[in-house]
């Protein structure tokens, strides 16, 4: 590690420097950080949150043979349209990855998000048509589906097991170099704004792993975070908390603040950095470029609506956007608090007073919240992007102080057994203000869950997914109910105190499957029961 030792006559070239600020922090590893390191590596394991190298393998060989397809079908769509032999040779084409496989950071049996990019002679329509039918040819190839109309077009499908999601891409070029570096601003230039949104992932990813000082450190250190946020109930983009890019970027800029630090410092640091940071101040990885490109970009001098982003975190790649403008009062109060207990729990892991475990031990949500809002409800996306509309109405209410949606969703016991029903229970933890007589306290929330419900009932018949039969009701329900409307093992540890909440009820016999992308879905790791069991005894 280059560093200037005081009185010494050769001075080394100096660090290569990261961020748009100077580090914090220069300082190397010492003995006891690489033993805590390896001690988090032990305790992530059971988690599920490293792959086998069997398993990553796989992975490589499935990409391969996408690729593969990917180049054969864009040989064949320029020989279509008589293209000179001599480009057809050299045409090229390509899959890119983006998302938390790019990253290096994907779960077991996590999905991939991928792009195929292709030159100019090749059009959107030809991937939805002639590239679909390709790959509805490949017997790996299991549930297709194009959605062409979506605000990122994509063709989603399981190849030999492995999920899926392929954007496309139309670059201006005559062919596609093996070599092709996407964080080049100037193919931006022309292009359709479809093309400009697919590519933004891999372009955000690309520049994210070039902008911290050592990718295996900060490897390590987000799949310790991504874990941490999901235990913890705070890792989900469509709710409000974070998605895995925002989660990537803030450990990103904690890496480049101490350059040399590996994983058990920079989780503790993060956690320092991130407890104290002053929001609304953006988190920036780099300085924004201008690229003449006329695109809008996150700019509070410019746009006044991005003077109200409550947590900016700024992607590095142009058109620079705010990867959290779903978060609010609420939700970043909640993030807020966690940084701070973080900070606490890991002060004492490195002071030998706690083990790793104890930063992802799951707290429990019903525990934590004295009131509650259950919704239990049919169609998950149709609510899951509206539920943020009630957590607003929520928080302007004089009497609430913060509402925090369980990112974990939980089937919803059928009100007719006989009928094939998809019913899924969301459950929001209200804190009310402490006021005089707050013993006594009334408060009347029919107009919030209205005006939610209202709006619902509007999305659904403006998407055309209403149905006559579709219900809403809201009713009010005691602690001790709450039993016959969740499983079991979410309401251990009973207290003392009863918890009152309101229940919201929509029904509906149909069922539609319109749940969220992968990085925003909250499947909880939890370590296997054996590994439990050594836990418990240690």
């Amino acid at each position: 590690i280059p560093v200037t030792t005081q009185g010494s006559q050769q001075t080394q070239p100096p660090q290569k420097h990261y961020g748009i600020t100077s580090p914090i922090s220069l300082a190397a590893p010492k003995e006891t950080d690489c033993v805590l390191t390896q001690k988090l590596i032990e305790t992530l394991k059971p988690f599920g949150v490293f792959e086998e190298e069997e398993e990553l393998q796989r992975r490589i060989l499935i990409l391969g043979k996408l690729n593969n397809l990917v180049k054969e079908w864009i040989r064949e769509i320029s020989e279509s349209k008589n293209l000179p032999q001599s480009v057809i040779e050299n045409v090229g084409g390509k899959i890119f990855t983006f998302g938390s496989y790019r990253l290096g950071v994907h779960t077991k049996g996590a999905d991939i998000d991928a792009l195929c990019v292709a030159p100019r002679h090749v059009d959107r329509s030809d991937f939805f048509t002639s590239f679909y039918d390709k790959l509805k040819l490949q017997e790996e190839v299991k549930d297709l589906r194009a959605v062409e109309e979506a605000f990122v077009p994509v063709i989603k499908l399981c190849f030999d097991g492995i999920e899926i999601d392929i954007l496309f891409a139309r670059l201006a070029l005559q062919t596609i170099p093996e070599d092709l570096d996407l964080r080049d601003d100037s193919l931006l230039k022309n292009l359709d704004i479809r093309c400009i949104r697919s590519l933004n992932g891999c372009r955000v990813t690309d520049e994210i792993l070039h902008l911290v000082p050592n990718i295996d450190n900060f490897r390590l250190t987000l799949r310790a975070i991504k874990l941490w946020a999901k235990r913890h109930n705070i890792y989900s983009n469509i709710l409000g908390f974070l998605g895995g890019v925002s989660w990537a970027m803030l450990v990103a800029r904690t890496c480049q603040l101490y350059p040399n630090a590996i994983a058990s410092t920079l989780v503790h640091k993060f956690f320092l950095v991130f407890s104290k940071w002053e929001w609304p101040n953006p988190v920036l990885l780099k300085q924004p470029e201008e690229c003449n490109l006329n695109l809008p970009v996150w700019d509070p001098r410019v746009n006044p609506s991005d003077r109200y982003h409550l947590m900016p975190i700024i992607t590095p790649a142009y058109p620079q956007q705010n990867s959290t403008y779903n978060v609010s009062v609420s939700t970043r109060m909640v993030m807020v608090e966690e940084f701070k207990q973080g900070l606490a729990i890991t002060d004492e892991i490195l002071l030998s007073k706690a083990e790793w475990s104890k930063l992802f031990e799951a707290p429990n949500f019903f525990q934590k919240y004295k009131y509650l809002v259950e919704m239990p409800w049919y169609v998950v996306g149709l609510v899951e992007s509206k539920i943020r509309i009630l957590v607003g109405s929520l928080e302007k209410n004089e009497f609430i102080t913060l509402a925090h949606v369980n990112p974990q969703s939980f089937p919803a016991p059928k009100e007719n057994p006989d009928k094939e029903e998809f019913r899924t229970m969301w459950v929001i933890g209200l804190v009310f203000k402490k006021t005089e007589n707050s013993e006594n306290l009334s408060v009347d929330l029919t107009y919030d869950i209205q005006s939610f419900t209202d709006t619902v009932y509007r999305q659904a018949i403006n998407s055309k997914m209403f149905e006559v039969d579709m219900k809403i009701a809201a009713m009010h329900v005691k602690r001790k109910q709450l039993h016959q409307l969740l499983p079991n093992h979410v309401l251990q540890k009973k207290k003392k105190h009863s918890t009152e909440g309101v229940k919201l009820t929509a029904l509906n016999d149909s069922s539609l499957d319109l749940s969220m992308d992968s990085d925003n879905s909250m499947s909880v790791p939890s370590p296997t029961k054996r590994e439990t069991h050594t836990h418990r005894h240690r």
